[in-house]
């Protein structure tokens, strides 16, 4: 498929998750900041959002509220993450970044962590969808 708007427009509106729809919507808000769209992936993938390149998942207070809302969603990521790659618990997948005393992300640290990893999983999954993306994810 190519790289365009429409394209971008038409996963969100045919997309039965309200994750994928949000990051959908930061990929349109982006879009006129980018002379070359596939950076908008790159950007992000390639320095995570912990490199504070989504504006929007900066503060814990933002990353909790915003792993709260998509929790569902962001869990069944991380479990099928989890079982494509054979590693079992958070701390395997994420390792000495995730707390390992706080295992079901009860508390801001880890939850900020998931948040990061739910966004940047959707937003490779929506790129596995692109061809000027197949050599940059």
């Amino acid at each position: 498929m190519k790289l365009n708007l429409k394209n971008i427009k038409s996963i969100k509106r045919n997309s039965g998750s309200k994750l994928t729809r949000h990051v959908c919507n930061y990929i349109i808000l982006r879009w006129g900041d980018y002379d070359e769209k596939r950076h908008i992936f790159t950007d992000v993938l390639d320095y995570g959002c912990q490199s504070g390149v989504v504006g929007e998942l900066i503060y814990y207070c933002d990353t909790v509220r915003f792993y709260k809302q998509y929790k569902g969603e962001i869990d069944a990521l991380l479990y099928q993450t989890m079982q494509d790659t054979g590693l079992y618990s958070p701390s395997e997948l994420f390792g000495d970044k995730w707390d390992k005393e706080d295992p079901l992300a009860n508390y801001d640290f880890n939850q900020n962590l998931l948040a990061w990893f739910g966004f940047e999983e959707t937003l490779r999954k929506i790129g596995y969808n692109f061809e000027a993306l197949e050599d940059y994810i």
